[in-house]
């Protein structure tokens, strides 16, 4: 089952109205047309008829226009759901998926290696209420028995941690009662430059189902659309990277439960930029 939630008409919605009433008129025109040369008696000529087409026409391309708030869909066979709406990340009711950089790096003070904005510095400031001591010693634990593959100098980064872990470390970061799945899908250059990659991306979210299957016991789990930010995956939108997000952890969930509701939450700054009935017809082929 596949449930929808409409709010008004957005910028994206009022850019496409005129393309979906083009596509809707001359499908409906090319109908009419049709029905002429096979009954030229058939009463389809005149105003009526055309007013019928456009009013159609209109009420077909605002319908398609309108943003989507979230989509659902139940795959009742596996026994989970899955959610994707526009929202707060740190508003679920759910443990929560964070990306983070091979150096699992934490520090938000001048903006250059975890950026206040992102997911992660608001993971400090509004989990950890600003102690990064706090948020560094919680990582601790996951992060002990985890193998490094390299130790950058001081010389060669001298700003932020310098150990690094292998693209796709997942740490179960556990804090007041919710668990917080930190993945490394990126890496940090010295240069304090985050990059990724779709490999890098897809390994990460394979290890992360494996890690929210040892952990998270069934519990609701929530994502962002990790990879389009700054350390954008170049090669994809951010359509695009939900797409691969609901493909990787539907293909999991059919072979291994991982979760009983899994929510992919859009930031509402990036709400324009997915249109929620082509993630709808996405989910329904899955």
């Amino acid at each position: 089952m596949t449930r929808v939630t409409t709010p008004f008409l957005s910028r994206r919605g009022r850019v496409d109205l005129s393309v979906h009433f083009s596509v809707a008129f001359a499908s409906l025109a090319g109908m009419v047309q049709l029905v002429l040369a096979v009954q030229p008696d058939a009463p389809l000529k005149g105003v009526r008829t055309l007013v019928s087409v456009i009013a159609l026409s209109g009420l077909w391309a605002i319908w398609r226009s309108i943003p989507r708030y979230s989509v659902e869909r139940q795959f009742k066979q596996s026994g989970f759901s899955v959610v994707v709406r526009v929202g707060d990340l740190f508003a679920e009711r759910a443990d929560l998926v964070i990306g983070f950089t091979d150096t699992f790096d934490t520090s938000t003070e001048r903006g250059d290696i975890v950026s206040p904005r992102s997911v992660q510095g608001q993971l400090l400031s509004k989990v950890f209420r600003g102690d990064v001591t706090a948020l560094d010693s919680s990582l601790l634990a996951p992060l002990r028995d985890t193998p490094t593959v390299a130790v950058e100098s001081e010389s060669s980064k001298p700003r932020g941690k310098r150990v690094r872990y292998p693209i796709g470390t997942v740490a179960a970061i556990v804090h007041e009662g919710r668990t917080y799945y930190g993945v490394a899908y990126s890496r940090l250059g010295n240069d304090l430059v985050a990059k990724s990659s779709v490999d890098y991306l897809w390994r990460g979210l394979g290890n992360l189902w494996t890690a929210v299957a040892a952990h998270g016991h069934l519990e609701p789990v929530a994502i962002p659309i990790i990879g389009s930010d700054l350390a954008k995956v170049s090669s994809l939108g951010r359509e695009g990277l939900l797409k691969m997000i609901l493909l990787s952890f539907v293909a999991e969930s059919r072979a291994n439960l991982i979760s009983r509701q899994f929510t992919v939450v859009i930031a509402p700054g990036d709400a324009d930029e997915v249109n929620m009935l082509e993630v709808q017809a996405f989910l329904d082929t899955l």
